[in-house]
């Protein structure tokens, strides 16, 4: 058999095989990327199949391949409106959150290992980001709906801490291999990896949509020709010094900021490619290492996970957060338990080996054992910890389906298809429905037979509507169709089973449930006086306790809290 036809063989049933073992992560807990590396072991030189893989340079490339589509990705799919919340800290804990895991791990490594301080810095400065692919595919892979504080901070900062990274990797392994070293030199290129990655990412990005808005191509080339020129801007960014991760995050960011019919084509393919993305780097970063290599170093490497995990990242999220930013204990205890560690590290630990560093192995292997033990203990314990730290939201009712009709350009209308489980809904006519002005139902399915809905057409439980309107008009008709029975259950729960506007006067709250008052707070609303109380910035979840009564913010728009719900104890 030649080499190409050996080639097909095994990529496409390492691939195939990746994706039907991912049905292990739901049967026993286990992290996707957990299986996606221990396959590439086992199809390695002390594997199974005994494939000989030791080209650092080739997994280097397509470690920069597969990270920066998974950015790219990443960023279209973070809303640009998290970013009021979750920006600040996130940038807080991208520079000098990493800084701090960096020297903490440093630390120990130099103690651990017997190693000189810029050796064992170079192993805190390899493995002090989290990692972008792990943490989008765990939190959007496992189904957990966080409140949005928590989430925009981990997401903006996974996809931002990179350069810190990269910068503190390059300083080191130049301070190892080279005395011509300066802080003057070191200080530009932390700014040139900033600024050059920030300023083009953003340019770069917001260029991209205009012009995809003003092209009309066929549905599947807006895909190819946003990842081209994403590419395109990841590759300048690295070319005049820049951060070349931050500059695709930012560029993909810029794209989705507005739902577009272009966007509609995009995405579903980018859900595959970053799968396919993540799934090839795991394989190919699985068979780079060596085993019997690794378990040289299981031991030291388990003293630094655990260090890095209930020391260096709480240390510098503590740090870097809670003095400047108003989060709660427990948020700050789940950011500091997410610290997931994926491929970044393990492709930064192949520049000592490229940089001709020595013991460059040692980097590697070290790298990759606490990779492994993140995803194993961190990664494998997301659920129950949102759950302990109380960071969980209840999902609202949400379409089954939804797709642009491709008729505008932009604010497209769209198709919402929903099942009426409201009992509520149960036998009423559509005229009675207070359905938004700019929506409309357009086919109604009932024991899979297509009914012509009409005014007087009574709804029954199970029937299907297909819904057209905008995205504006979301939530209105998720609140509208938001009828499961155990969804209710736990919303009430949660939120309480009385709701009040935001806009109600405080002084007419305390009134009605007899509270008192201070005089300072006798002409502001109840959402303003929530809003305070959490630092200016709610959002769905946050609670206050106020006179033995949980206050639970229902709904915001913006920084203005619309509906809180009272949970009684």
């Amino acid at each position: 058999m030649n080499s190409i036809s050996m080639l097909f063989l095994l990529s496409g049933s390492l691939i195939a095989l990746s994706i039907l073992a991912s049905r292990l992560s739901s049967l026993f807990g286990l992290p996707l990327l957990i299986i996606f590396l221990a396959l590439g072991m086992l199809a390695g030189e002390d594997g199974v199949l005994g494939i000989q893989f030791d080209n650092y340079s080739v997994a280097f490339v397509i470690g920069h391949l597969a990270l920066a589509m998974i950015l790219l990705d990443g960023g279209m799919r973070t809303r640009l409106k998290t970013f009021r919340v979750g920006f600040k800290p996130a940038l807080s804990m991208a520079t000098v959150g990493v800084f701090i895991t960096s020297g903490v791990v440093g630390l120990i490594a130099m103690w651990i290992f017997d190693l000189t301080l810029v050796e064992g810095l170079l192993i805190g400065a390899i493995v002090g980001s989290t990692d972008a692919a792990a943490v989008f595919s765990m939190l959007r892979g496992q189904g957990i709906n966080i409140n949005e504080r928590v989430g925009a901070t981990l997401e903006i900062e996974s996809g931002t801490n990179d350069p810190m990274a990269i910068f503190l990797t390059l300083m080191f392994i130049q301070l190892l291999i080279s005395d011509e070293n300066t802080i003057l030199g070191n200080v530009l290129f932390f700014l040139q990896q900033f600024g050059f990655g920030i300023g083009i990412g953003l340019l770069g990005g917001w260029l991209v949509k205009r012009l995809l808005s003003k092209l009309e191509l066929v549905p599947g080339l807006y895909s190819l020709l946003a990842l081209a020129l994403g590419f395109t801007i990841f590759g300048l960014a690295s070319w005049v010094g820049g951060s070349g991760f931050l500059a695709i995050y930012l560029c993909g960011l810029m794209i989705g900021s507005e739902n577009t019919r272009q966007l509609q084509h995009i995405l579903p393919v980018y859900d595959g490619l970053a799968w396919l993305s993540q799934i090839g780097l795991f394989l190919v970063l699985g068979m780079l290492v060596t085993p019997t290599e690794l378990m040289e170093y299981a031991l030291p490497s388990l003293i630094i996970a655990l260090a890095l995990i209930f020391v260096a990242r709480p240390l510098a999220v503590v740090l870097s957060v809670k003095p400047f930013f108003k989060f709660r204990w427990r948020e700050i205890g789940f950011i500091s338990w997410v610290g997931l560690r994926g491929a970044v590290p393990i492709v930064l630990a192949i520049f000592p080996v490229i940089g001709g560093v020595d013991n460059a192995s040692m980097y590697f292997n070290v790298a990759f054992a606490v990779v492994l033990l993140s995803l194993l203990i961190q990664g494998g314990t997301l659920l129950p910890m949102a759950k302990w730290m109380r960071v969980q939201i209840p999902k609202k009712a949400s379409p089954r389906q939804r797709g642009s009709l491709g008729i505008l350009p932009e604010r497209d209308y769209e198709m919402f298809v929903y099942k009426v489980e409201n009992h509520r809904l149960d036998e009423q006519p559509i005229r009675l429905l207070r359905f938004p002005s700019g929506a409309m139902i357009s086919a109604l399915f009932r024991n899979e037979e297509m009914i012509h809905p009409k005014g007087s057409t009574r709804l029954k439980l199970g029937d299907i509507l297909c819904v057209i309107s905008r995205e504006e008009d979301l939530d209105n008709l998720n609140e509208l169709f938001n009828g499961d029975n155990q969804l209710n259950q736990k919303q009430l729960a949660f939120f309480g089973s009385f709701v009040l506007n935001g806009d109600a006067m405080l002084v007419d709250v305390a009134k009605a449930y007899g509270l008192t008052i201070s005089p300072q707070e006798v002409g502001v609303s109840l959402g303003e006086f929530i809003a305070r109380r959490v630092g200016g910035h709610p959002v769905v979840g946050d609670d206050i306790d106020w006179h033995g009564i949980h206050w639970v913010v229902n709904e915001v728009d913006g920084d203005t809290v619309k509906k809180v719900g009272m949970r009684l104890y």
